[in-house]
């Protein structure tokens, strides 16, 4: 910065002011800096300056699974945001695995980053206690944190499940299924609760059998769909709901496109995410959307309201609620 000023001219502390408050340089004088910094090849010392400062104008965000779209959604939604009041957004892939998760906590803390919005899929209490020792706030995403644990915005994942199941029920479907892995995970149980909630309030009229498609991946969802393919058509599900996108397009190919079962004619598929590619499948999925970039955009605001309230905070919860998006697979 010293070898700035000399070349611009100007003091220390004016090539500060140009860096960090452009507002009190005059034109003239901030452009002479601004050359000078260009022609010298300057680049600030940022970890230096959060030395002084105990933080950076940035922001760290935690996904579990980044292939995943609805994480993607809530990373633009929060980078907007973020951007919009001055903040950089950092993010962090963990592919649901937690020693890497508390690896990149580390990490951002070491950092010194404003805070961290953090998207797990299973219970962090622990890791977000520990980073909240060291002053870092935490705003979780989509996980219910324990009271008193941080601030959090949810999607009513039991409405998700519910939703998708009162569909297919209102649509005159009666044998449901409702395909499913990991029921440790908090969103996925939660929606299992929303499904047999509508099963219920429907009545004995309405079956509901559960299968375990053993993960959430594509894969999955194809050797889900084989087994329900060799199945005589009297034992065939008419309805399924299905725990995430990716199973449910498996299915269907396996379904529709590999053994001819039509979907929807004999079997309707719902999906609970809405992912960017339910509606550009062979049969385009209806699906529970989840307002992921409401979410990064309600995680930015939650993390900055703490940050300024500083001792005065208190913790807040953001329910946010899904909608139905009907599409060819599960028509009105």
């Amino acid at each position: 910065m010293q070898d700035v000023a000399d070349a611009a001219g100007v003091s220390v502390g004016t090539v500060s002011n140009v860096l960090n408050h452009p507002a009190k340089v005059s034109p003239a004088t901030a452009e002479r800096v601004r050359e000078a910094i260009s022609r010298l090849g300057f680049v600030r010392n940022d970890a230096a300056r959060s030395l002084v400062s105990g933080s950076t104008n940035s922001i760290s965000m935690v996904l579990a699974d980044i292939e995943n779209s609805l994480f993607i959604d809530m990373a633009h939604g929060a980078q907007d945001a973020a951007r919009a009041i001055g903040q950089n957004l950092l993010l962090a892939n963990t592919a649901c695995d937690m020693r890497l998760q508390d690896d990149y906590l580390d990490l951002f803390d070491e950092s010194r980053v404003t805070g961290v919005l953090l998207a797990p899929m299973e219970d962090s209490t622990a890791g977000i206690a520990r980073i909240r020792s060291h002053g870092r706030q935490v705003v979780l995403l989509n996980y219910a944190p324990k009271p008193g644990t941080c601030c959090s915005v949810l999607v009513n994942n039991e409405h998700v499940g519910y939703l998708a199941a009162r569909h297919l029920i209102d649509t005159g479907r009666t044998r449901l299924a409702y395909v499913v892995a990991h029921d440790d995970y908090q969103p996925v149980r939660d929606r299992r609760r929303g499904v047999r909630a509508a099963v219920e309030e429907a009545g004995p009229g309405v079956t509901l059998e559960e299968i375990d498609s053993v993960g959430l991946t594509a894969s999955h969802g194809h050797l889900v769909g084989e087994e329900l393919a060799r199945r005589a058509p009297s034992d065939l599900p008419d309805g399924l709901v299905v725990v995430t996108d990716a199973l449910a397009n498996a299915i269907i190919h396996e379904l529709h496109t590999v053994a001819g079962i039509r979907v929807p004619d004999q079997v309707a598929v719902v999906g609970c995410e809405n992912n960017r590619g339910a509606g550009a499948a062979a049969v385009p999925l209806t699906a529970v959307d989840m307002p992921g970039r409401m979410m990064g955009q309600e995680a930015i605001r939650l993390l900055m309201d703490e940050v300024s309230a500083g001792e005065q905070h208190r913790h807040a919860t953001v329910v946010l609620e899904p909608k139905l998006m009907v599409r060819a697979s599960a028509p009105l």
